[in-house]
């Protein structure tokens, strides 16, 4: 099995790298939407977000009222790293679920982890190579103004409650240009995707000699 931690700021392209990823045969570990199943109701970690931050985080049916825990967590570091705290245990556990998945059904398979959060939780050494998507946050800012319907002022919040351009940038082994457009960056994954695909090869033939 071939490991990648595929991360990048919000709105750097991430999504668009993790597509073409699965398109051209990576096993894609969404772990937003490990994240989501995470606080699902009925949860262990809905319960715990529960007692941590109030009723009030809940909407009326039940579940986690996204939008109010983000207006909590986004302006409050402490109330973040305790969110963090809550969260990341259990997406790891549904992580390493996912993972052995599709070790069983692949022994050579590649399975990209795509983690928003992946320089900020300190998961750098984890993974065979690590990918970062790169688009300056001055640019970032703008596509979620622009695309999401952020004001700047929110725009801006989200991309400083992330780890810096700088902080990704040094712990990249591979850096993937997403300030162009999306045909682009596909390009860029496709060329990674040799190199992967190659190496990937060449551990299969040392394991059989």
């Amino acid at each position: 099995m071939f490991r990648i931690g595929l991360t990048g700021g919000i709105a750097a392209g991430k999504s668009v790298a993790a597509a073409r990823l699965a398109e051209l045969g990576a096993v894609v570990v969404d772990h937003d939407v490990l994240a989501r199943e995470a606080v699902a109701p009925g949860s262990v970690g809905l319960a715990e977000i529960v007692e941590a931050f109030g009723e009030g985080i809940l909407a009326p049916d039940g579940s986690l009222d996204r939008p109010a825990l983000g207006a909590l967590v986004f302006a409050d570091a402490a109330a973040r790293g305790r969110l963090n705290e809550i969260v990341h245990p259990e997406v790891r556990r549904l992580s390493a679920e996912r993972e052995a998945m599709a070790g069983a059904a692949e022994a050579g398979a590649v399975v990209v982890h795509d983690i928003p959060l992946l320089v900020e939780t300190g998961q750098q050494s984890h993974f065979h190579l690590l990918v970062v998507v790169h688009t300056p946050a001055e640019q970032r800012v703008g596509r979620l103004v622009a695309n999401r319907g952020l004001t700047e002022e929110a725009a801006r919040a989200r991309v400083a409650a992330q780890a810096t351009d700088e902080e990704r940038l040094a712990a990249a082994d591979v850096t993937l240009d997403g300030s162009g457009d999306e045909d682009e960056l596909r390009a860029q994954v496709d060329i990674l995707w040799q190199r992967v695909a190659g190496e990937v090869a060449q551990e299969a033939e040392a394991d059989s000699v």
